[in-house]
């Protein structure tokens, strides 16, 4: 007998936006709860890898006990669970496993589209039991960077435009994955770069993702089809970077989950498919006078400013430095292993898809720099603090950027050669004293001590190019 699906509860349908009355407080918290007759809160809070952890509570529980508590170790969890193996550990982190409190952000709340009961889902702040942030939590990493921008009179802003691919389920992981069959009963067999009609081959599952979004007030701006078969892209508007990230966070549990009600994957890999292209996570970002609420990446005749100029030469400088948290998997190097405008290097142009830091055409006031480095598999909050971060260096210490790039980068040599893998983007990871301060030193150990376990287990594993290739030729 054919397999029959579960039965799912519909999705929302259009129309159903919920960002324009987010709570700002605890008492409107409730009250939104109350409107929707929400009867289960999923408390989330994003780990070290981005993964959603936490719990699922009751409506009266939730209300009753705000101050829910998790494991500190539930931060700095590898990918596959593990807790990492490191001699410094103990320098960095208790060895106790003590509680955080998590505190909800009221304005993160938002429905759970798919659910079958009335659902909320809410990202919760990590605190110790004397009150202060957990500094090494993804949320508190960024939120600190955002407060030193504050504390100049500047104020960042960003717009993500990140790429996935869609798949064929696949449940035997030593299987290459393959393009997922669209409405005509065919996989894409060749590339379809902006391609409208490719995109209609998904429209039922398109339709099912912006009604999700809708609901939850996520802000997409436009969708593409990128190069790869199976490949596209979401852009979201411009504004805050925390509440970019939050919502770059809340989009892949959604597009997974809608994914797979269409009978297909959904991967923010960094290189899925031999063959295909991978999957970027642009930042496009600019930088406000809190006060004038003017682009400080323009002077006032409209030209490049010198801060925009210092804000390129901080992102140089240190992108080595913070590769492993723009790719930071040992899949994310097989993205930048060169071709299909996968930037390889730190070189900056205007309109130039050939460099890492791309300055896209715009008028003054629209001035921004597009970081074209970051892989579609990094931590949101954390990519984005270490990208502010660099900027905001380069800025403080009027760093000088390289002479702009006028020609394909990719034919060209470079002064600042970019980590090729992940043991070396880790060796290089907040060296300079002065980002490991504005990253924090606890952040930079525990995120090396779990990438370092994670690149530890990968090669535990014996890949079919070994077997296929020294089996019987060495």
């Amino acid at each position: 007998m054919p397999h029959t699906p579960p039965r799912q509860p519909p999705l929302p349908t259009a129309g159903a936006a919920a960002g324009a009355t987010l709570p700002r407080s605890f008492n409107e918290l409730e009250a939104w709860l109350d409107r929707r007759r929400i009867t289960e809160i999923e408390c989330l809070v994003p780990d070290l890898t981005g993964v959603a952890r936490g719990k699922i509570l009751p409506r009266g529980k939730f209300t009753e006990d705000r101050g829910m508590r998790l494991p500190e170790s539930i931060i700095g969890l590898t990918v596959t669970g593990n807790w990492p193996d490191d001699d410094k550990l103990p320098e960095l982190i208790s060895d106790i496993d003590r509680d955080m409190h998590l505190v909800p952000d009221p304005s993160t709340v938002r429905p759970v589209p798919w659910a079958t009961d009335p659902t909320a889902q809410v990202i919760h702040d990590c605190r110790f039991r004397d009150g202060d942030e957990v500094d090494y939590a993804p949320r508190t990493v960024l939120r600190r960077i955002l407060q030193l921008y504050r504390e100049r009179g500047w104020e960042p802003v960003v717009a993500p435009e990140i790429e996935f691919y869609l798949v064929a389920r696949n449940t035997d992981p030593d299987q290459p994955l393959r393009p997922p069959l669209g409405r005509s009963g065919r996989a894409e067999t060749s590339r379809q770069h902006y391609s409208i009609d490719a995109v209609n081959e998904f429209d039922p599952l398109f339709e099912d993702i912006y009604d999700c979004c809708d609901a939850m007030g996520l802000d997409i701006d436009a969708l593409v089809h990128e190069v790869g078969a199976g490949q596209m892209e979401i852009n979201f508007l411009h504004g805050d970077a925390l509440e970019l990230a939050d919502k770059v966070f809340f989009f892949k549990r959604t597009l997974r989950e809608v994914a797979l009600r269409h009978q297909m994957f959904a991967t923010f890999m960094a290189k899925p498919m031999a063959g295909q292209p991978g999957s970027a996570m642009h930042l496009h970002q600019s930088v406000l006078d809190r006060g004038a609420r003017r682009n400080l990446f323009s002077a006032a005749d409209g030209s490049a400013s010198p801060q925009f100029l210092h804000y390129i030469g901080g992102l140089q400088k240190y992108l080595p430095h913070v590769m492993a948290l723009f790719a930071p998997y040992v899949n994310s190097y097989r993205r930048l292993a060169g071709g299909d405008a996968a930037p390889t290097n730190a070189e900056w142009g205007s309109d130039n898809r050939t460099v890492g830091l791309r300055v896209p055409s715009a008028d003054a006031p629209n001035r921004r720099l597009e970081n074209r480095v970051i892989g579609a598999d990094a931590n949101p909050y954390v990519a984005f603090a270490a990208s502010l971060a660099c900027g905001y260096l380069g800025m403080l210490g009027q760093i000088e950027a390289l002479p702009e790039m006028q020609s394909n980068a990719g034919a060209q040599s470079h002064a600042i050669e970019l980590p090729q893998s992940l043991p070396e983007a880790l060796r290089l990871l907040g060296a300079p004293p002065e980002l490991e301060q504005v990253l924090g030193r606890r952040f930079c150990g525990i995120y090396r001590a779990v990438k370092t376990s994670e690149y530890a287990e990968f090669m535990t594993v014996i890949s079919s190019w070994e077997r296929e290739h020294l089996l019987q030729h060495v």
